[in-house]
């Protein structure tokens, strides 16, 4: 299983990214994908999940970020809008399989003037 996200950066406060995580070793459209973030000091924590059909978000997102998933690239993508400071993170994003989670990387949102 390998998990590789890109299309961090640096934006200014109100600007808008769009993370991709692309995911190979196993069924994609099979599972669930999740994106965490983890800021400096801080604990990771849950930004988004999707499913087949379904999504969640964390109340710091709603309305600002969208997750989705394109199952014919076995990519999750995290569009992110409306940036804010307090969005400066590194994102991740996980699929657990059988009972084992598997994360990425990581990559770097620096949101700042």
């Amino acid at each position: 299983v390998q998990l590789v996200e890109s299309g961090g950066g640096l934006v200014q406060p109100g600007g808008s990214l769009r993370l991709s995580c692309a995911a190979s070793g196993f069924t994609f459209s099979r599972y669930a994908m999740i994106w965490y973030r983890q800021a400096p000091g801080e604990e990771r924590e849950f930004v988004a999940v999707i499913g087949s059909f379904t999504t969640r978000y964390a109340e710091f997102v709603k309305g600002r970020f969208t997750i989705s998933r394109d199952n014919a690239k076995n990519t999750v993508y995290l569009q992110m809008n409306m940036l804010k400071s307090e969005d400066t993170a590194v994102y991740y994003c996980k699929v657990s399989i059988e009972g084992r989670e598997y994360w990425g990387q990581g990559t770097q949102i620096t949101v700042s003037s």
